[in-house]
């Protein structure tokens, strides 16, 4: 009795009714988006394909409607691809994908046996030097080691990156190739354009102080107009004439060869898993406004689907009350980062006193404006706008480790809620 009284006293000091959000079904979401048969949500195979018609079927089923005929946006972009061979050996140690080495996201394909020619940090800061021994790296790889960015001035640095990117992208480097050894995480990316010549990252170790002979042999595709699309749903409100936008990008940056897939637990398909909660919650209210939930593709490529939606759009981008772009939901222990916090002080404000309230998160951080995420082409337009991201937790990334099964989903609940709280406010 005691405990059921302490019950009843607890729930009338709450604030209205609870809002509630499915934490199984986010968990669901983020397994079957970042689970093997997705292949990464990229461009080999049928990854970005599925995901689209996983996004269709999982907004029909919570009652969504399209826009249009159809809840698909379709769009075209050149992208680069990796759908066959990645095999790397530095003197007869054969590397793994993923975890020793990462392909650059732009490299043509190649097939061979090659010495080497290593370019110190000392050469790279000596224009006389580096030109003497760029002549010796015809047709050769080019190996770089890894460096401690400390030990060197910021100028020191700048000249440094620019001379990687020579060696790595310049019509004039007379290499055949380029190794650049790392001290950091391997952090992969996607490319709509393809270079000249091949580049590898590898991780630094003591067997990489003297390369001598590199084999490799990597299948690469260039797709033109590669077809991807975007998934459009909306549940009608009492105000039709203004609208809340909910956008998540639903790509990953896919496989590299035909094994190593970068699931993209965090990035995003828990953002995924935020935005299809929202629709479940709203789909069963008779909310205010308009609610518009938008998963893009091509996030990944450069903001693509977000663009094209922008010079396409399904609706006047004035009737846009507030866009809020979920990216990165999977972690919050150490809170919420705010992009445009500072560009909408007082939305922003309202955000920290709700967070206060009711005790939510560790902290709402903010931020100015960044061109970052699918937030930044509305923006652009002057449409009102955060992109949210969570704070602290794991560190993958880009990376093979970002695995569904590791993301913790710590603050996932009271990120909800606040965010449902501060909408219901607008």
């Amino acid at each position: 009795m005691k405990n059921c009284m302490a019950i009843l006293c607890l729930s009338l000091l709450l604030p209205g009714p609870a809002i509630a959000q499915d934490m199984p079904y986010a968990r669901e979401v983020v397994q079957t988006l970042a689970s093997e048969s997705f292949q990464g949500r990229g461009y080999v195979g049928y990854g970005n394909k599925r995901a689209a018609e996983y996004m269709c079927s999982q907004f029909e089923q919570i009652g969504l409607k399209p826009l249009k005929k159809s809840y698909i946006q379709p769009f075209t972009t050149p992208v680069n691809t990796f759908p066959g061979k990645m095999e790397l050996t530095l003197d007869g140690s054969e590397k793994t994908p993923g975890i020793d080495f990462l392909i650059d996201a732009g490299s043509p394909g190649i097939q061979g046996t090659y010495h080497t020619v290593t370019l110190t940090i000392e050469q790279m800061l000596d224009l006389n030097r580096l030109t003497a021994q760029l002549k010796t790296a015809s047709g050769k790889f080019l190996v770089i080691p890894a460096y401690n960015k400390d030990d060197y001035s910021k100028e020191q640095q700048s000249q440094i990156a620019d001379v990687i990117n020579f060696v790595k992208y310049g019509k004039d480097c007379p290499a055949a190739g380029s190794i650049v050894c790392t001290n950091d995480k391997l952090t992969w990316d996607a490319s709509t354009t393809r270079s000249l010549k091949p580049s590898f990252t590898i991780v630094n170790d003591s067997t990489h102080l003297n390369i001598q002979e590199v084999k490799v042999d990597v299948e690469n595709t260039f797709i033109p107009k590669f077809e991807s699309q975007n998934i459009i749903g909306y549940t009608e409100g009492e105000n039709p004439d203004s609208l809340i936008v909910f956008v998540a990008h639903y790509d990953h940056i896919g496989m590299m060869g035909e094994s190593t897939i970068f699931p993209g637990a965090n990035d995003n398909a828990s953002g995924v898993a935020m935005l299809l909660n929202m629709a479940k919650y709203y789909q069963t209210k008779k909310p205010k406004y308009n609610m518009v939930f938008i998963a893009f593709g091509g996030e990944e490529l450069g903001l693509v689907g977000s663009k094209y939606f922008v010079e396409h759009p399904l609706f006047k981008l004035s009737k846009i009350k507030f866009l809020i772009n979920f990216d990165l939901a999977g972690t919050g222990e150490e809170g919420i980062q705010v992009v445009n916090g500072k560009q909408y002080k007082d939305r922003f404000d309202r955000l920290v006193e709700i967070n206060k309230d009711h005790n939510l998160l560790a902290q709402v951080k903010i931020r100015g404006e960044a061109c970052n995420s699918d937030h930044c082409l509305f923006y652009m337009k002057k449409v009102p706008c955060f992109f949210i991201y969570t704070l602290g937790g794991i560190k993958a990334y880009h990376d093979v480790f970002d695995k569904s099964e590791t993301l913790p989903l710590t603050e996932f609940e009271d990120y909800f809620k606040l965010v449902t709280l501060f909408v219901n406010g607008l």
